[in-house]
């Protein structure tokens, strides 16, 4: 198995707007616009105690720039999401094709190879294992004025399979939607 085609990913969409969550498109693109994270009245509401899904962050980033978009004319292709609390929005200056349409070479968090709502190119592995959420103790404590980025939630999911991974007996996490996450194993 080519251990380069295990970094490439199939991104998914949102309201047809490629995700490039910790991800790099393969195709060049321009930067056009950014969002920043707002208040979370419900994580404040429930002091902390309830939290939006790593999906769900993004998704309220996307809303935000097609906002932004729609009052400014200013229109993008994809976002993408590198670290801290902030989405860009991106435009292809490119042709794409079935190659490139969509595709990115993955990051790691905290040195676990993620693929964050994407798949593999190579369909070729099993779950190995499934992971939880884990609490998240700066809302807790803050009353939910402070929230994790989606740096921080993904960093928990790799702290739950870091000895795995140094053993080999995972090769990536595959974070999709919700608060759940799986570890893969490339056959």
């Amino acid at each position: 198995m080519n251990s380069m085609a295990q970094k490439k990913a199939k991104v998914h969409s949102i309201n047809g707007v490629e995700v490039y969550i910790l991800a790099e498109p393969v195709r060049e693109y321009e930067t056009v616009n950014t969002a920043k994270n707002g208040v979370k009245i419900l994580s404040g509401f429930t002091g902390g105690l309830i939290n939006e899904s790593i999906s769900t962050k993004v998704s309220k980033f996307i809303k935000r720039l097609l906002e932004d978009a729609h009052e400014s004319g200013v229109e993008f292709d994809a976002i993408m999401y590198t670290s801290g609390k902030t989405m860009t929005a991106i435009k292809f200056t490119d042709v794409s094709t079935p190659e490139t349409k969509g595709i990115a070479t993955i990051h790691r968090v905290d040195g676990v190879p993620f693929y964050v709502m994407s798949e593999p190119l190579n369909t070729d592995y099993r779950v190995a294992d499934k992971l939880g959420k884990g609490i998240k103790w700066k809302s807790l404590v803050t009353g939910g004025l402070l929230n994790n980025s989606i740096e921080e939630d993904l960093l928990k999911f790799a702290k739950q399979v870091d000895g795995k991974y140094k053993r080999g007996k995972i090769d990536a996490v595959v974070y999709s939607n919700g608060k759940k996450a799986i570890a893969i194993k490339f056959e």
